[in-house]
């Protein structure tokens, strides 16, 4: 049966788009509400656990497996004609800023202002989330340690040029946990202050991955040109924005920022070029439904090391997504395995891997579970 034809004229519409927009408000409001109420539940549960002895108790308002049930439920039930990415990001807003009602949250992130971190953060936490830009992936470390940030947001590995080493010898000595993971796809431009003209550029500024993503790019169209790496891609611009003859490589959003002209877009060298980042917190985060986790391995040097770590997911049919290798701190010719794979620590199957694997390691590491990117 044919769908019956909308016969409603143009003022029919505005007026039921004005009805349905104000009942949306009212929605959102109630949701609010609930949030609050929520907060107020947290809060007193804490209290009366302190007045029974427990004083290490504290509120924890960020759930990070809830939002990623709730968002994957969004997308599942979407019926469109939006998308379901696009409504579940309507809902990731509407979710930052009833968080904010209870607790704005502190995010750190390797900075400046303008880096695709930032755009990461804002995309996993929305954008009432109060982001902390910090100069290094150690001091991203350091303030959620100390406390002063809530969590972090640090960049793991790219689809084009792999690892960030730093990255993962930063989880050698630290006692924090990732809570969570933001996949974003990295569009790079070629970018000038409004009184730099194409003919003017001597020297093109990025940070070390970006040059290395847009490499085949430049070599074709600027390869007289100088390069140079800078601490990030928003200081590149920020630079470009200040400096005669500067060009920098960036994103959408340092360009906002600085108030750049594009002289060329999308010059990364591959159209799927992706970043993935891990957000990094104090907490371990119970089970979402769909989970991943990340585990520091130092084997014994001996033949079939690796394999003996390898098997016990083999037999287990676990998925591994990830194996890196690092060298160890304490031990010359020595090293480190990190391994990512699907599942959670709380699962029946995944602590016998880890039993079987602390029989066969040196050093074995949990760095957390976490729910898989949803956006």
């Amino acid at each position: 049966m044919a769908d019956t034809p909308d016969n409603r004229s143009l003022q029919e519409v505005r007026a039921d788009i004005d009805a349905i927009d104000r009942e949306l408000q009212e929605l959102i409001s109630r949701r609010a509400e609930c949030a609050q109420r929520v907060a107020d539940i947290k809060l007193a549960e804490v209290q009366a656990a302190r007045a029974s002895g427990h004083t290490e108790a504290e509120v924890v308002y960020y759930r990070p497996e809830r939002e990623a049930q709730v968002l994957r439920n969004i997308i599942e039930r979407n019926r469109g004609p939006l998308a379901g990415e696009t409504v579940a990001h309507v809902f990731r807003e509407i979710m930052s800023a009833c968080l904010a009602l209870e607790r704005p949250l502190q995010v750190a992130y390797l900075g400046p202002e303008g880096t695709f971190t930032q755009a990461a953060a804002i995309k996993h936490f929305g954008h009432a989330a109060i982001c902390v830009p910090q100069a290094t992936i150690d001091t991203v470390f350091s303030q959620v340690e100390s406390g002063e940030c809530s969590y972090g947001v640090v960049p793991v590995e790219n689809s084009t040029e792999g690892m960030v080493s730093h990255t993962l010898d930063s989880f050698m000595d630290s006692a924090l946990k990732i809570s969570g993971e933001v996949e974003m796809p990295i569009t790079h431009h070629l970018l000038v202050a409004d009184h730099t003209g194409s003919d003017q550029v001597t020297r093109i500024y990025a940070h070390q991955q970006a040059l290395a993503q847009c490499r085949n790019w430049l070599d074709l169209h600027w390869p007289h040109v100088e390069r140079e790496a800078v601490s990030s891609n928003g200081e590149a611009a920020r630079l470009a924005a200040e400096s005669e003859g500067v060009a920098a490589i960036a994103g959408d959003m340092a360009a906002d920022l600085y108030g750049l002209q594009r002289l060329a877009e999308h010059i990364e060298d591959y159209s799927d070029n992706t970043t993935r980042f891990l957000i990094i917190g104090r907490e371990e985060v119970p089970p979402s439904g769909r989970d991943k986790t990340s585990i520091i391995v130092s084997s014994r040097n001996k033949p079939g090391a690796l394999y003996l770590l390898l098997d016990p997911f083999r037999k287990a049919g676990v998925n591994l997504t990830r194996i890196d290798t690092r060298p160890s701190r304490t031990e010359k010719w020595a090293y480190v395995f990190f391994i990512e794979f699907e599942g959670h620590l709380q699962d029946e199957n995944i602590a016998r891997i880890l039993a079987e694997l602390e029989e066969q390691s040196i050093l074995i590491k949990p760095l957390g579970s976490y729910p898989q990117a949803v956006l």
